[in-house]
């Protein structure tokens, strides 16, 4: 925890040297050397700090879920700092700590991968995709540590998922394989669909459309064999939202990827609705799923339809910081001027719309 701390520290104090790193290909291709690496370094501190059982890692298990539920509410530059003080300070020590029991240090070590992790995903959803990776590599050295492979392959899955969404993709096939190959015949159908699904988004990037279209529909029966069942996900997994949910939205972007708008509009939808949920509270992603829903429907030229979406997209998007939804809201202003040069009535007032609110979260 020696090197999440440092780089929580620089995280914090916004030294340019991490947070402007740039996303490495090359490190993207040994994430496991260097989790090794990093386990070996940082063993040596481990027990020296106060004694810690089941309460104290129960404890930050509660914090991380009232971080992840506002995260998802408004975004990954709200509270931000927060996140990362408590992961330099409380979840640090927690994981230095004296344990009577192996298994309080190994669930130790899980939770503290899971706000690292956390820590990891509100740089990314900054833009600061070198600093997420960076953060990403020290969580599946904590997963490694603490034994617990099925938290290891969800390290690397989001590793690709990242890849392939900054349009870095020359490693993701080989890292969703490599999660994918760690999680069948340990997960249970809902989170394996989850493992399954990277694989067929990655397998789309490298131009096999069949393989793809043959995981997706695995992924799809898994997922809801998985919610039929009742299947419980690991904590860790769960925070991301439902499998089905999940599944719906990576189905949607690798058949976007595949220039399939129709059924990639249909995912969308599909994943809007279940992350919407009564209760749940998943404005960010609830609200991205409507803006690339509008994108497909544009691509087919169903421009007020588009419309339409990209209104719902706004209103969900009030009180959202992150860099994400900015992208997306400038993306949603370049097609709505082309809208209004071809007399879409509704497309000027939309754009009113989406220019106050970057005045309002710049």
């Amino acid at each position: 925890m020696d090197i999440v701390r440092r780089i929580g520290e620089a995280d914090i104090n916004r030294r340019k040297i991490l947070t402007a790193a740039a996303y490495s290909v090359a490190a993207a291709a040994l994430p496991l050397g260097f989790a090794q690496a990093a386990e070996a370094q940082d063993r040596g501190a481990r027990g020296a700090g106060r004694r810690v059982g089941a309460a104290d890692v129960g404890a930050v298990r509660s914090m991380l879920e009232a971080f992840s539920a506002i995260d998802e509410r408004q975004g990954g530059q709200h509270g931000r700092s927060a996140v990362v003080q408590y992961l330099r300070s409380d979840v640090a020590d927690l994981a230095r700590g004296r344990f009577a029991r192996q298994e309080d240090r190994a669930d130790a070590l899980t939770v503290a991968a899971a706000v690292t992790y956390l820590a990891g995903w509100k740089a990314y959803d900054a833009g600061e995709h070198g600093l997420s990776q960076r953060y990403y590599f020290q969580g599946l050295g904590l997963t490694r540590e603490a034994d617990s492979p099925l938290h290891s392959a969800w390290f690397l899955r989001i590793m690709a998922h990242n890849g392939m969404d900054i349009r870095r993709p020359e490693h993701t096939l080989d890292l969703a394989r490599g999660a994918l190959s760690i999680a069948e015949g340990h997960a249970g159908p809902g989170l394996l669909s989850l493992f399954v699904i990277c694989h067929a988004r990655a397998l789309g990037r490298a131009g096999r459309g069949a393989e793809a279209a043959a995981e997706i529909r695995r992924a799809q029966d898994l997922a809801m064999r998985g919610e039929h069942e009742g299947e419980e996900l690991p904590f860790w997994a769960a925070l991301s939202g439902t499998a089905r949910a999940g599944v719906a939205s990576h189905t949607a972007k690798t058949l976007r990827h595949l220039r399939d708008h129709a059924n990639a509009e249909r995912q969308y939808a599909q994943a809007a609705r279940g992350y919407s949920r009564p209760g749940d509270g998943r404005s960010r992603i609830t609200a991205l799923s409507f803006a690339w829903q509008g994108e497909e429907q544009a691509a087919q030229g169903h421009l007020e339809q588009a419309c339409e979406t990209w209104d719902k997209a706004l209103g969900l998007f009030e009180g959202v910081y992150s860099d994400r939804a900015a992208k997306q809201v400038a993306g949603i202003r370049r097609h709505l001027a082309t809208f209004e040069r071809r007399g879409v009535d509704v497309a000027g007032q939309l754009d009113e719309r989406a220019r106050a609110w970057q005045l309002a979260h710049a």
